[in-house]
């Protein structure tokens, strides 16, 4: 009995491990965020391990029956559309939930699509706050606001309908001149990364609406700004 935490490819499907991918084989079943999305991942790799859905919809719902599924013996994998599961995913309950109850939980290393972003966006990533997905509503602001006086890299995940929105409320907080990074399509054929002023980027990203999954990557808060602050 074991819940194995299989990260997936962000993008390239180049990027699963073997390890993943020997697991994946050799577990009884596999619990996904989307089987349709999993399925076609599992086809491609060659895995016809019987899969059944766990999302943030019906976690609350099927935890402890999957729990005692795994404490009668079941080894299952966890996988979620993309990258690990429990970042910005569903997974926590789940491994709290085999915690709890004594079955062993092991978390395989890989894929996951703000690291990438992190080191390849230019700024300093020896300390860095990871926040995810912000609040649509109750506490944004305040979240915003605490995250802009950071001294460190902020790294966040956003929707590309509301990156403009996001960008417009860390310059009213930050200011125009606050430098920023949007990285686009990790890993896949069309990643790209947008570097600049919290400005530059409203103003590209007004002309070119973005599309795919992002990372917005926030620089941390000047000695400048700090002082103009403090003034």
């Amino acid at each position: 009995m074991k819940l194995y935490v299989v990260p997936t490819p962000v993008g390239n499907r180049e990027d699963i491990t073997l390890r993943a991918l020997r697991l994946l084989k050799e577990v009884d079943l596999i619990v996904a965020e989307d089987t349709r999305n999993t399925g076609m991942l599992l086809k491609h790799l060659g895995v016809s391990t019987p899969m059944r859905r766990y999302h943030m919809h019906n976690e609350h719902k099927v935890v402890e029956g999957l729990v005692d599924e795994m404490a009668g013996g079941l080894s299952v994998a966890l996988v979620s559309d993309a990258g690990t599961p429990g970042i910005s995913d569903p997974g926590f309950l789940l491994v709290r939930a085999c915690l709890k109850r004594g079955v062993p939980v092991e978390c395989l290393p890989g894929a996951t699509a703000f690291v990438p972003a992190l080191v390849a966006s230019g700024f300093p990533c020896d300390r860095f706050v990871f926040e995810g997905f912000l609040p649509l509503k109750k506490g944004r602001k305040t979240r915003l606001i605490e995250l802009a006086e950071s001294d460190r890299t902020v790294v966040l995940y956003e929707a590309p309908h509301r990156l403009l929105r996001l960008l417009d409320e860390l310059t009213g907080i930050c200011g125009p001149d606050r430098k920023a990074c949007v990285a686009r399509e990790i890993s896949k054929v069309y990643e790209q990364f947008h570097r600049g002023t919290l400005a530059e980027l409203s103003a590209y990203f007004t002309d070119q609406p973005p599309r795919g999954e992002l990372v917005v990557l926030l620089g941390a808060r000047s000695a400048k700004e700090e002082n103009q602050t403090e003034a």
